[in-house]
């Protein structure tokens, strides 16, 4: 027995050798370029343009740098990254797989540093580090790799057995023992008009280990053609998968095209609301600030008999509210900040901050995007310059170049929207399988062929002659099957259902094309809103520090109470805050649009490039 083992694991090895053997690792590396190429072929049908894509983790994240280089707190390997897990016993491959070699936007940073992250940098950090980013990216990688196990449906598919059986008979006169060695080597197409063909050849090797050796080679061929006649015949019906898995890759790419416009979105409308409340931050200790000098200026008042006591104690407890104030403005900005950190898929805890300097570069920006608007707003004038309540209406004033007739952005949207391109070719999948599901209630008509040619031999003809592969002597059949169509019950109700899943496929647009044209409608009424309420803010804010400097010396002069002063200094802070609001809700209903019409584009870095109407 342990000579026959021998002899098995040699038949093996060899055969490894001559047909090839593949290393799980390898199966990988094939796996990785069956799809990469598919997704490519891909890309050029859905997007028009192919992008850099992959799924294999970089090793040098910023994350992972964070983690290290701060020496953050984790619960385990798992925390850093999938190759530092410890490998358990028999782990299929030697090493860790290859890391993705793009360079990652942790590049230039030190990890054990305080990184402070501009808004283009968050958005490629939030690309490459984003866990819903990542799995975003491998659906279509999966959509791929099905695609590509229905195409193999219509490959040439080759199948080999070796066999190697030792047996001993102990129940005649005498034992006869013997071997049995085969070898079978097939190949199967199946034809998209439904044919299928298969083949093979089978060598046989049978000697007797006893009763003087004798031993006998045998050798046979066979075919066989199954060709379907009525039900499950044609092209588009035996396809059908095929068709299905094709167009869910080019799904699945326009979905992750939306979701890149989405996550884009997301990260800029974070980023600067985290922004958004640092500027809280100043205005409330510059009002907390001037609360506390407003407070030591009273009690001197108080002193010189100049104020009474209510007014000093008035101050004082404004001071304490300011105070208040400052400290949840500050809390608030740490909360936003860690959750813009998760965002991006980065530690909670890591030293990792935002560029203030975005919000003054916002500002600019939106100072002249709307100076159109400032020209003519009606709101700074006055006197018998200011036009009539009622009369001067904010949607008809010029506002930023994104300011588009909502005509023009619904037909915009309709033609550019990725998620409504999906669930249009949808019903059309849903036509199809209406037809498919028709097609199963006819009558079954199957038409099959075999030849064969060549014996077999095992060890009870081991005496006999060697086989030979002669065709002339071979047996050939032909047959048909007829399966009639009585009991189709299941068929029956499914082909209602499909008809069901029309409608609902149907509807499915119809629901989305109005929840787009809301979209379109609303973002374009929120820009205006925005571009008026910074107008107003604007102008609040120039009224409010006019209104704290006169108060201020009027109560110098002994013309104002203390009082005065607090709501003049209450009203300003609110009004800086109010337009620091208006310019970020401004720049997010900007984005908002683009995302909405299907205009906003974004690389395989994160970044986007954005649609303005003069440029098209």
């Amino acid at each position: 027995m342990n000579r026959f083992a021998t002899l098995v694991m040699v038949e093996v090895v060899v055969w490894c050798g001559l047909w090839g053997c593949a290393t799980p690792a390898e199966h990988r590396q094939e796996a990785d370029a069956v799809a990469g190429r598919i997704i490519e072929d891909k890309q050029r049908e859905a997007l028009d343009r192919v992008e850099p894509f992959t799924i294999t983790p970089a090793r040098d994240t910023l994350r992972r740098r964070l983690l290290e280089m701060q020496g953050l707190p984790v619960a385990g390997e798992a925390s850093i990254g999938s190759d530092q897990l410890a490998r358990p016993e028999h782990w299929p491959e030697q090493g860790d797989a290859e890391a993705d070699a793009a360079a990652d936007s942790a590049a230039h940073w030190r990890g054990d540093e305080t990184v402070v992250l501009t808004l283009v940098e968050a958005l490629q950090v939030g690309a490459r580090n984003s866990r819903e980013y990542q799995s975003r990216k491998e659906r279509v990688f999966r959509e791929a790799l099905d695609l590509d196990i229905e195409r193999d449906e219509f490959r040439n598919t080759y199948a080999g057995l070796i066999e190697s059986l030792f047996s001993s008979d102990l129940g005649g006169d005498s034992t006869v023992t013997g071997s049995e060695q085969s070898g079978e080597f097939s190949i199967t197409r199946r034809l998209k008009d439904g044919a299928t063909l298969t083949s093979r050849i089978v060598f046989d090797l049978a000697q007797l280990l006893t009763q003087e050796g004798a031993s006998a080679i045998g050798i046979l061929a066979d075919a066989t053609i199954t060709i379907p006649l009525m039900a499950g015949s044609g092209r588009h019906i035996v396809t059908e998968p095929l068709t299905q898995a094709e167009r869910e890759v080019l799904y699945a790419l326009w979905e992750f095209d939306r979701f890149k416009r989405e996550f884009a979105v997301q990260v800029a409308s974070d980023y600067l609301s985290v922004l958004q409340q640092l500027d809280q931050i100043d205005n409330t200790r510059e009002n907390y600030l001037n609360l506390i000098a407003s407070t030591r200026r009273a009690e001197a008042l108080e002193e010189a008999d100049r104020v009474s006591r209510i007014e000093v104690d008035q101050t004082r407890q404004d001071e304490l509210r300011a105070r208040d104030r400052w400290i949840r403005a500050r809390m608030n900005y740490l909360d936003q900040l860690d959750r813009f950190r998760i965002t991006l898929g980065l530690p909670t805890d890591a030293r990792v901050e935002l560029d203030p300097s975005e919000l003054v570069r916002l500002t600019d920006v939106a100072a002249e995007t709307l100076s159109r608007a400032v020209a003519s707003d009606s709101t700074s004038a006055t006197g018998a310059d200011r036009a009539p309540e009622g009369l001067d209406d904010p949607l008809l004033r010029s506002g930023g170049p994104l300011e588009l007739e909502p005509a023009a952005g619904i037909e915009l949207a309709l033609g550019h929207r990725r998620d409504l391109q999906v669930l249009l070719e949808r019903v059309e999948d849903a036509q199809r399988k209406v037809v498919v599901a028709a097609d199963a209630l006819r009558a079954g008509l199957e038409l099959t062929g075999t030849a064969t040619a060549g014996e077999r031999r095992t060890v009870g003809s081991a005496g006999s002659s060697d086989a030979e592969l002669r065709f002339e002597k071979g047996a050939y059949t032909i047959g048909m099957g007829l399966d009639l169509p009585w009991e189709r019950t299941v068929e029956r109700n499914a082909y209602r259902e499909s008809l069901i899943d029309l409608e609902v496929a149907t509807r499915d647009v119809q629901a989305l094309e109005d929840e787009i044209k809301l979209d379109v409608r609303r973002s374009l009424r929120r820009l205006k809103q925005t571009r008026e309420s910074y107008l107003v803010q604007h102008r609040s804010v120039e009224l409010a520090e006019e209104r704290v400097e006169s108060t201020t010396l009027f109560l110098d002069a002994g013309r104002a109470v203390t009082r005065d002063l607090l709501e003049a200094n209450e009203a300003l802070v609110s009004a800086r805050n109010a337009l620091t609001a208006a310019i970020v809700s401004y720049r997010i209903s900007e984005l908002d649009l683009q995302r909405d019409i299907g205009l906003l584009i974004v690389d395989e870095k994160g970044l986007w490039h954005e649609y303005r109407p003069d440029t098209r």
